[in-house]
C-alpha cells in the first residue's frame, strides 16, 4: 500500500522570537488537529521547525500539503521585526517535500513511520534545508519526489508554479484560500473571518484559486491513476 508522508520545515524559524514559536507551533497543532478530522492523517511537529504527515489516501496528498502551506502563511510577524531571515519566513513559510511510495511501518500509536515514503520527503528537505548555511538562497519551496522518475518530472512543473503562486500570497489571501481548500463555501468563509462575500472572492480571483483548484483535481487524478 502506497502513502503520502510530508515532510517540511519552517523557514527561517530561528529567526522567530519564542513567543512567536509558541504561536506557530500551537497553529501547527491545530492544523493537525483540523487534517486528522478531514483526512485521517497523522501528524506530528518533531522539532520546533520540522512538521510531518501522513496522509493516508495519496489523492489528498496536495491538497494536505497546499492547508499547511496556507496556514503558515496565513501567521504573519509584526512589521517592526520584517528584518533579515524574517522576511523570508512571511515569503516561504514553510518548506513541503511530498513524499509517494509504501511504508513498511506506520503505527501512530507509537510514532513510527518508516518506509519509503518517508525517505523520499525526509532526504529532499534535508538537501534543501538551509540550516547552517551562510548564504540562504530559496528557490523553491514544495516539492514532490517518489521512486518513479517519469512521475517526479511530470510532477515538477506543477509544484514549481503552485509555489511560486501561494509564495506571492499575502495573509489574508492565505486564509482563505486555506478554508476554501476545506471545501467552505466563500459565504462561509465571509462568516468565519468577518468579512464580505465579494471580498473573499476577490482574494480567490487574486490568489489564482482557479488554477489552484484544477492542479489539485489533476493531482487527485493522477494518484488515482497509480493505486
Amino acid at each position: 500500500m502506497n502513502y503520502i508522508v510530508i515532510s517540511g520545515d519552517v523557514v527561517a524559524f530561528t529567526s522567530l522570537s519564542n513567543a512567536q514559536k509558541e504561536v506557530l507551533e500551537a497553529r501547527l497543532r491545530s492544523l493537525n488537529i483540523a487534517l486528522a478530522m478531514k483526512f485521517n492523517t497523522y501528524a506530528r511537529l518533531v522539532k520546533g521547525d520540522a512538521w510531518e504527515c501522513v496522509v493516508p489516501n495519496p489523492e489528498d496528498g496536495l491538497t494536505v500539503a497546499l492547508l499547511a502551506k496556507s496556514w503558515v502563511k496565513s501567521f504573519t510577524v509584526s512589521p517592526k521585526d520584517k528584518e533579515n531571515r524574517l522576511k523570508n519566513f512571511e515569503v516561504y513559510g514553510i518548506r513541503l517535500a511530498i513524499g509517494y511510495g509504501p511504508l513498511k511501518r506506520f503505527d501512530p500509536e507509537r510514532g513510527i513511520i518508516d518506509g519509503e515514503a518517508i525517505y523520499q520527503s525526509g532526504r529532499k528537505i534535508n538537501e534543501e534545508g538551509s540550516h547552517g548555511k551562510e548564504r540562504v538562497v530559496i528557490k523553491n519551496t514544495l516539492f514532490f519526489e517518489s521512486g518513479n522518475s517519469a512521475l517526479n518530472q511530470e510532477m515538477e512543473p506543477l509544484m514549481a508554479l503552485l509555489d511560486h503562486t501561494i509564495n506571492k500570497a499575502t495573509e489574508k489571501q492565505s486564509l482563505v484560500l486555506y478554508h476554501k481548500l476545506f471545501g467552505k463555501s466563500e459565504q462561509a468563509i465571509a462568516d468565519e473571518l468577518g468579512i464580505s462575500q465579494s471580498s473573499v472572492n476577490q482574494h480567490s480571483t487574486s490568489l489564482g484559486w482557479n488554477a489552484i483548484e484544477k492542479a489539485v483535481v489533476f493531482f487527485r487524478a493522477r494518484m488515482a491513476d497509480m493505486t
